[in-house]
């Protein structure tokens, strides 16, 4: 029986119960109403010739007095009284005698209504809450969700860009489909599977893909929904979601977000015992306990594998730990083209481009750029999209939406046009940086105005020299503001921060300073994750004072790099500046042209129909060769 029916049948067996209660009621209301006299007055009034009429229902009379209002009274007599009847045929009076079976059966049937009403409102709440896991008497129960064949299923042919972590799950199938396979070799099934990596790199997709592949049964529950208010239900919910698994193995159980109730245990500042830790001593006995648990794979994923405890990690519960990564490259390709398989688009559009200027981008955002793009040649009314839509949608995903209606002095404009070029024009005399994207000085998100950098490939581990690079395009705005403005503004506040810490992480972790290639300090870490309350500081006063003297040192010289270029190349800021009050934005192309000194090109609108191929060679524009950067101050001596 569906749910429809049984919503339909509730309501039916609610509504009878609501008008047998109101007949009820109604009865219990007239009989009130009524006059009540004894059997002596009914003699005496039958004398009188006050009685109009009479009805006898087994013991019980009802009637009517003469008169214009016909007062109704009603009366009980002896079981055997046939003298009554007979007086009242005598004086006149109008007798109806009711069949006294059928009123036995109705009077009864009256008198057990609310009763049996009550006993079956009383078994309905009953069934309601002992049926289903979210209910009142049953949250003790797990709240599993078992993945219906009617669903849509999800494939590994729907994930893309994590070929390895598919290698990985695939062979788990091959386990639950040819155990024999395995066994025979003194082989045994892994009992667990933990998806580990950055928010938004598929996971969860991952484990739906699995359940569309495995053809058994798949259990799914967050792990937020074992721990509540009462005590003892996280475990209980640990103990039901294991027997079901038991019940229908082979089976694999997925519990996403599974650090929410496999933290460290002791965590906190009062340690000791909680709620939590009990249910994931639970989880670990079911794991890995005395019972086994044949046939039933555990698979759980997380994006914080620091602060789940280490004997959920070992070997015999987690078997095997799969890293699901940012894809490179050729995998955002392949996400991209996935994603896209119902978006229609123009000739202009190369996914390959797109993927070489989508560094970093985690399979989340290539969705979400794709459906950006979508909208956005929706809201131009074109019938496909094109690659500008991309290059908008790309834009907005890195650097946030635009804040066009946001009001600036022009004291406010100016500032940031020549804090960004500041930025740009470092960025692009300096040797090891990143190639430039686009500047703009429209507010996205919280700034009011970004340069916006490409790497050409993805980087795995980088140079100093990158590095102080880095650290000489982040003085880059903060020179500039001195330079040409005169004045120092909060404007490089966020940059100053980032250059500080980017120093200190250069001396303390990566050794990169002339106190050599050791550490200095902990990381710090959250009381909460079952770690130190405090950072410890592992060194001395003395070598702290030489590691802060590294860092000025690191951030000192990487302001009088920026300093020195921009003030050597002043005519090209002050271009680049004017370049950005006028357009807003300057893409890759119209740099380079502007410190070439060449004049730019009309500028276009956005609403113009997009230019097929736009885009595709920006990323290409500044990019070094032979470790340099070409087309413009050549001369110069390479800055410090």
């Amino acid at each position: 029986m569906n749910s429809t029916v049984k919503q339909i049948l509730m309501w039916v067996f609610l509504v009878a119960c609501c008008v047998i209660l109101w007949q009820f009621v109604a009865k219990s209301a007239g009989v009130g109403k009524e006059k009540s006299v004894n059997l002596s007055q009914l003699q005496n009034d039958a004398d009188q010739g006050k009685i109009n009429d009479v009805t006898i229902n087994g013991t019980d009379v009802t009637g009517h007095y003469r008169g214009d209002d016909k007062n109704e009274f009603h009366t009980t007599i002896p079981a055997s009284y046939p003298d009554l009847y007979k007086d009242l045929i005598q004086h006149g009076v109008s007798v109806t005698n009711k069949d006294q079976s059928q009123s036995v059966w109705v009077n009864a049937l009256i008198s057990l209504a609310p009763v049996a009403l009550l006993l079956l409102l009383f078994l309905f709440m009953m069934r309601q809450m002992q049926s289903g896991g979210n209910k009142a008497m049953s949250f003790g129960k797990s709240r599993a969700r078992l993945l219906s064949m009617q669903q849509k299923k999800i494939t590994f042919k729907d994930v893309a860009g994590v070929d390895e972590a598919k290698e990985e799950l695939k062979e788990i199938i091959e386990f639950l489909r040819e155990a024999q396979k395995f066994q025979r070799l003194g082989g045994r099934i892994p009992k667990g599977v933990l998806l580990v990596g950055p928010p938004g790199t598929g996971k969860t997709l991952l484990a739906r893909a699995v359940a569309g592949e495995a053809n058994v049964p798949f259990f799914s529950i967050s792990g937020s929904d074992f721990v509540e208010m009462f005590v003892g239900v996280g475990a209980s919910r640990v103990r039901d979601l294991f027997e079901q698994g038991k019940k229908n193995a082979p089976c694999i159980i997925f519990i996403d977000e599974i650090d929410a109730v496999g933290r460290h245990r002791g965590a906190g500042l009062g340690g000791g015992h909680d709620e939590r830790e009990q249910t994931l001593n639970q989880l670990l006995v079911e794991m890995d306990g005395f019972e086994s648990n044949d046939g039933v794979i555990l698979v759980a994923a997380t994006n914080r594998p620091d602060v789940l405890d280490p004997a959920l990690l070992r070997p015999g519960r987690f078997d095997r730990r799969v890293m699901v990564d940012r894809p490179d490259i050729r995998g955002r390709e392949e996400v991209l083209r996935v994603h896209s398989k119902k978006v229609p688009m123009a000739e202009d559009v190369n996914l390959g481009v797109l993927a070489r200027g989508t560094p970093g981008f985690s399979g989340a955002d290539l969705a979400n750029m794709v459906n950006e793009a979508a909208l956005t040649a929706a809201r131009f009314n074109r019938k496909a999209v094109h690659m500008y839509d991309f290059e908008v949608a790309k834009d907005k995903v890195m650097m946030g939406a635009e804040r066009k209606s946001m009001l600036l002095s022009d004291d406010d404009k100016k500032d940031t046009a020549y804090h960004e070029a500041g930025h740009v024009l470092v960025a692009a005399m300096r040797d090891h940086s990143d190639p430039l994207h686009k500047v703009t000085i429209i507010p996205r998100g919280m700034a009011l105005g970004v340069t916006m950098h490409l790497p050409e490939e993805d980087k795995h581990t980088v140079t100093k020299d990158y590095l102080d690079t880095q650290l000489a395009v982040l003085m880059g705005g903060r020179c500039a503001e001195e330079i040409f403005m005169g004045r120092k503004t909060t404007g490089a506040g966020n940059d100053i921060v980032r250059a500080t810490e980017l120093a200190r992480r250069m001396v303390c972790e990566f050794g990169m300073s002339d106190m050599g290639p050791l550490t200095y300090g902990k990381k710090e870490q959250e009381v909460f994750l079952g770690r130190d309350l405090a950072q410890a500081r592992d060194y001395s006063e003395d070598t702290a004072r030489k590691i802060d003297a590294e860092v000025r040192s690191f951030v000192d010289a990487a302001y009088n790099s920026a300093y020195s270029i921009l003030n050597n190349n002043q005519d090209i800021m002050h271009r680049m500046a004017t370049a950005l009050l006028e357009r807003e934005t300057l893409d890759a192309i119209e740099i380079k042209l502007i410190i070439e000194g060449k004049e730019l090109p009309a500028a276009k609108s956005p609403l113009s129909a997009p230019d097929p191929g736009a885009g595709g060679d920006v990323q290409k524009v500044l990019k070094p060769e032979n470790g340099r950067k070409t087309g413009f101050n050549e001369g110069q001596p390479s800055p410090a």
